[in-house]
C-alpha cells in the first residue's frame, strides 16, 4: 500500500517502513562515520525502539560492536493498519546489526512487568551471560505497579498555580496563549509514579539479584532540565518532579551496586523533537526557536550525536566520568550556554504567527517530527507501492 503521514494532533497515527529503515541507516553511518567507543560489549536497552533509547542502542552496537538487548512496547501492523514506528525501527536495526554480525534481540511488551523482566534476565542468561550497560529510555504516559497492581496516569501540570506562556501548533505556525491548570490532588505522586526512578530500581535490583550484571555494570537514565522559561511547565510542574526523583534514584542504585563496583548516573540531554516533547505546551515553540540559534553556530545534534558524544567522551572516555555539583552528566551543555539562552530569549519575545518563518526553524521541527514515522526523508520514494507487515527477526 501507499503510505501517506495522518497527523492527529502531536501524533502521527501511520508510520513507513522504508522511511524509518533508512532514519535507522542513517544513524548506523553516523556512528561508522565516527572513531570508535571503547565501551560496553553487551548492553540492555530498556525503552529501545524511538528517540534516545534507540540511538543508544545503535551507538554502542556500531560504536562498539556491543551485543544489544532491547525492550520495548510496539505494534506490528494488522489489516490496513501499518505498525508503530518503532517496531518499524527495530526490524531494521536487527537486520542490520544481523548483516553486519553483530548481535540484537529484542522483547516486546510491557516493561514495567514483572513478566518482561524475568524474561530478559532469561534472555540476557541464556545468550550473554551479564551484561555491563543498562540503558533506561523508557517514556509512557501510564504504569501498572507490578506489585499491587495500581495503575497510574502521569500528567503535564504546573504546580500551585495557573500556567499561561504563548505555544505553537507546529503544523500550522500559529502562535497563541495557553493557560493550564495545576495540579489537582494526587497528580504529582501519579506521575511520579509513571516517570520517577521507581521502575528504574526495580529493573536494576532484579538485574542484579538475578547475578545478570557484569564487575563494574554502569546504568543510566535520561532526563531534561531545559530553560527557565519552560520550568513552569517542565522543571517545575509535574514532569519536574518525577524527573527529580528520577535523579535521585541514581543515588540509591549506585549504593545498591557497590558490592559489584557498579555505579548509576543520569544523563541529562538536550531537548530534541519526540514524540514526548511534541505533546508538551511551549516546548515545540522553544524547540524551533534553539533549532535554529543552534544551527546557526554549528552546534546542533540529533539523538544519535547526542548518544556517541554521551559514550564516547563521557561514559568510556579515558577520565573521570563528568558530572555537575548534582552529580549528573550534562550533555544539554551546548543548548545550555548562555550565548544560546540569551539568543533564544531575544526570538521568543518577538516571535509571533506573522514572522515565526523568520524567526525559527519551524521548518526543521516539522521535518524532524515527520521522521520520526519514517516521512521526509531523503532517497525514499513515498508513492511507491510498500508492504507494511514487517517482522522483527527475534520477535516470534
Amino acid at each position: 500500500m501507499i503510505i501517506e503521514p495522518k497527523v492527529r494532533g502531536f501524533i502521527c497515527t501511520t508510520a513507513h517502513p522504508i522511511g524509518c529503515a533508512q532514519h535507522v541507516q542513517n544513524q548506523i553511518n553516523y556512528v561508522k562515520n565516527n572513531p570508535k567507543i571503547v565501551g560496553a560489549k553487551k548492553v540492555l536497552v530498556i525503552g529501545a525502539s524511538t528517540g534516545y533509547g534507540l540511538s543508544s542502542r545503535i551507538a554502542t552496537a556500531y560504536g562498539n560492536g556491543a551485543a544489544t538487548i532491547g525492550v520495548f512496547f510496539e505494534k506490528p501492523a494488522e489489516g490496513a493498519r501499518t505498525a508503530t514506528a518503532g517496531w518499524y525501527n527495530t526490524a531494521a536495526f536487527e537486520n542490520a546489526a544481523h548483516k553486519d554480525g553483530l548481535y540484537a534481540k529484542s522483547i516486546n511488551g510491557d516493561a514495567f512487568s514483572d513478566e518482561i523482566k524475568q524474561k530478559t534476565i532469561e534472555l540476557i542468561k541464556q545468550d550473554l551471560e551479564k551484561v555491563d550497560l543498562v540503558v533506561y529510555s523508557l517514556a509512557s504516559p501510564r504504569r501498572t505497579h507490578p506489585k499491587t497492581g495500581e495503575n497510574f496516569a502521569s500528567v503535564l501540570r504546573p504546580i500551585g498555580k495557573t500556567y499561561s506562556e504563548k505555544s505553537i501548533n507546529p503544523m500550522t505556525g500559529e502562535i497563541k496563549e495557553v493557560s493550564i491548570e495545576p495540579a489537582a490532588d494526587g497528580d504529582i505522586e501519579n506521575t511520579i509514579r509513571v516517570m520517577g526512578g521507581e521502575d528504574w530500581e526495580m529493573w536494576m535490583d532484579a538485574l542484579q539479584n538475578a547475578g545478570v550484571l557484569s564487575e563494574n555494570a554502569i546504568t543510566v537514565a535520561y532526563s531534561y532540565i531545559g530553560p527557565i522559561l519552560t520550568y513552569p511547565i517542565y522543571r517545575e510542574g509535574t514532569i519536574g518532579k518525577a524527573k527529580e526523583h528520577l535523579e535521585k534514584t541514581a543515588a540509591i542504585i549506585t549504593d545498591k551496586l557497590q558490592k559489584i563496583g557498579g555505579r548509576a548516573f543520569v544523563s541529562v540531554n538536550k531537548a530534541v523533537v519526540t514524540q514526548s516533547s511534541s505533546a508538551i505546551p511551549v516546548v515545540p515553540l522553544y524547540i524551533s526557536l534553539l533549532f535554529r540559534i543552534m544551527k546557526e553556530k554549528k552546534l546542533h545534534e540529533d539523538c544519535i550525536e547526542q548518544a556517541y558524544r554521551l559514550f564516547s567522551e563521557n561514559l568510556y572516555a579515558n577520565h573521570e566520568i563528568k558530572t555537575d555539583k548534582k552529580g549528573l552528566i550534562r550533555i544539554d551543555d551546548w543548548e545550555m550556554r548562555e550565548d544560546v539562552q540569551s539568543e533564544v530569549s531575544k526570538l521568543w519575545e518577538k516571535v509571533n504567527s506573522e514572522n515565526i518563518t523568520d524567526y525559527s526553524d519551524l521548518a526543521g521541527y516539522r521535518n524532524d517530527f515527520y521522521k520520526l514515522f519514517g516521512f521526509a526523508l531523503p532517497d525514499v520514494d513515498y508513492k511507491a507501492e510498500v508492504e507494511i507487515k514487517i517482522d522483527i527477526p527475534s520477535i516470534k
